[in-house]
């Protein structure tokens, strides 16, 4: 290992492809790769992508750029079968299945790597054995734990092949004593074939039904497999560059797509209610659980008599919205990495909201989408990146469209 490297696995972990990297560089590049990517869309309507947002700087500034460290609150592991029954755990090394152990990771919260070890040391001396993905035998699949930022909650999951485990009450309580600040252990049952870390079916069995952090002066509580962002720092950014593009006013409408917990939407109507200007909130997410999380945090921020949640895919119920001629003064959309769809993107410009915000963790789906908006009837205001997870190829984007 080179002594001046910041992480000891670097070469064979496929995570941090450009830690070595100075940071203002690593910025550059991203900028670089917007600008091109966007480059037929900003000369149509004559804007130009901002200058990138990283951690703590923007891109042009003055000054130093110092190299970003324990950004991200969410961690896991997959866990595999070694020698006489050992449990082994860490990073997948790159472009493969084998299990490099992780010491400790430097872009992580700190302590989140040291739980997830000691998972992997008591499911060991407790003789639960790990999953073996070849051969489809063993109990241990994964494990997630989630750090708050503003809060110091922890929440750990632990992703098993079966509901019943040999030992399994002494299991859970030595995961919750791992460290003094986990309010929740969750198990959750995966017994599908396949590198999807999620089944169907959770249950917690220990503490807490949520951890809770904070975001934009908004509190919000995360069930185990509600969405919740990874790098919370950055987030706030992401979420005040959408709110600023909203531009609401008293009494609009914002329908908040693919909500998750319900986090942007809140984090707006809150912020309209605080200027004085009181709005109504919609949000529509797929995932049950999502949204049983969206409307508990409404009540926790004060905010159930003008925030509305429903559990629909989003096409289907904007479909419907605009078969019912419904209103809808502006629309937040932050879809998942495949981009929205064609069906919902031709429905949204039916609606004419006044102004469409679309956070994207993918802009080369992005892009393809603003094309759509665009021809139906939109003009693109701003779009601007945001360095989620430095040290990666990694770029999350918001763009800003208006009515013509």
């Amino acid at each position: 290992m080179d002594p001046k490297s910041p992480c000891s696995i670097m070469r064979a972990c496929g995570g941090c492809t450009a830690l070595n990297r100075p940071y203002k560089k690593q910025l550059a590049a991203k900028q670089a790769a917007m600008e091109e990517l966007f480059a037929e869309l900003c000369e149509r309507e004559g804007v130009a992508v901002d200058p990138i947002r990283g951690m703590g700087v923007t891109l042009g500034d003055p000054g130093k750029y110092p190299a970003p460290r324990g950004f991200r609150h969410k961690a896991a592991t997959p866990f595999a079968p070694g020698k006489e029954g050992a449990v082994r755990c860490g990073f997948f090394e790159r472009g493969t299945h084998k299990i490099v152990a992780v010491p400790e990771c430097p872009v992580e919260a700190p302590g989140a790597r040291q739980i997830l070890n000691g998972i992997a040391r008591e499911a060991e001396r407790l003789h639960i054995p790990a999953f073996n993905e070849d051969k489809h035998l063993g109990l241990l699949r994964y494990a997630v734990v989630r750090c708050g930022w503003r809060t110091d909650q922890i929440m750990v999951t632990l992703v098993t092949a079966q509901r019943d485990l040999p030992h399994a009450q002494e299991f859970f309580e030595a995961v919750a004593a791992l460290d003094p600040h986990i309010v929740a252990v969750a198990q959750n049952i995966n017994g599908r074939p396949g590198n999807a870390i999620l089944g169907e079916e959770t249950r917690i069995v220990y503490g807490a039904e949520c951890m809770r952090d904070q975001l934009l002066g908004c509190e919000f509580d995360i069930s185990p497999t509600a969405f919740y962002q990874t790098n919370p720092q950055q987030t706030e950014l992401l979420y005040r560059l959408a709110i600023d593009g909203m531009n609401l006013q008293q009494g609009d409408v914002l329908m908040d797509a693919y909500c998750g917990s319900g986090t942007i939407g809140l984090c707006a109507a809150k912020d309209a209610q605080d200027k004085g200007a009181g709005i109504m909130l919609l949000g529509v997410e797929r995932n049950p659980a999502g949204i049983a999380d969206a409307r508990r945090n409404a009540g926790l921020n004060g905010l159930t008599r003008n925030a509305w949640f429903m559990a629909d895919d989003a096409t289907d119920y904007i479909l419907d919205a605009a078969d019912n001629n419904e209103r809808i003064d502006v629309l937040s959309i932050d879809p998942p990495r495949a981009g929205s769809t064609p069906e919902f993107l031709e429905a949204a410009c039916a609606l004419k909201p006044r102004r469409i915000t679309y956070i994207s963790c993918n802009p080369v789906t992005q892009e393809r989408d603003l094309h759509q908006l665009l021809d139906g009837g939109y003009r693109l205001l701003k779009i601007t990146p945001v360095d989620m997870f430095p040290h990666t190829d990694h770029t999350e984007t918001v763009a800003v469209l208006e009515r013509r």
